[in-house]
């Protein structure tokens, strides 16, 4: 049985498809996102970082003309993917209400 740290989020995550371009010092790659709130996201992949490392991604959120560019660190690697925590929430996805916004995915096209 796996021990799992505490869910110490602060803003709601909502599952998503998303297609993420990201760069660090390693280079620059192509995945998907698999679920995002406005403090940080998971990207589902085979590749491993070093957590703590800076990483800049691009992807559209709200619009697919509308590309957004964030700013973070690498939290957490697991065996599907790893975690980004962002510099700055992204205001468009704080939760109003009670309720997340609407955001694309790739199954939209």
């Amino acid at each position: 049985m796996m021990n799992r740290i505490p869910d110490n989020r602060q803003y709601p995550r909502r599952s998503a498809f998303i297609i993420a371009e990201y760069k660090l010092k390693e280079g620059a790659y192509r995945d998907f996102i698999k679920n995002i709130s406005a403090d940080g996201l998971f990207v589902r992949t085979w590749r491993k970082f070093v957590a703590g490392e800076s990483i800049v991604l691009k992807f559209p959120l709200f619009q697919f003309d509308n590309t957004i560019q964030v700013s973070g660190k690498v939290v957490r690697n697991d065996q599907d993917g790893f975690a980004v925590t962002f510099d700055e929430p992204i205001d468009g996805l704080i939760c109003k209400e009670g309720h997340l916004p609407e955001i694309v995915n790739e199954g939209d096209r």
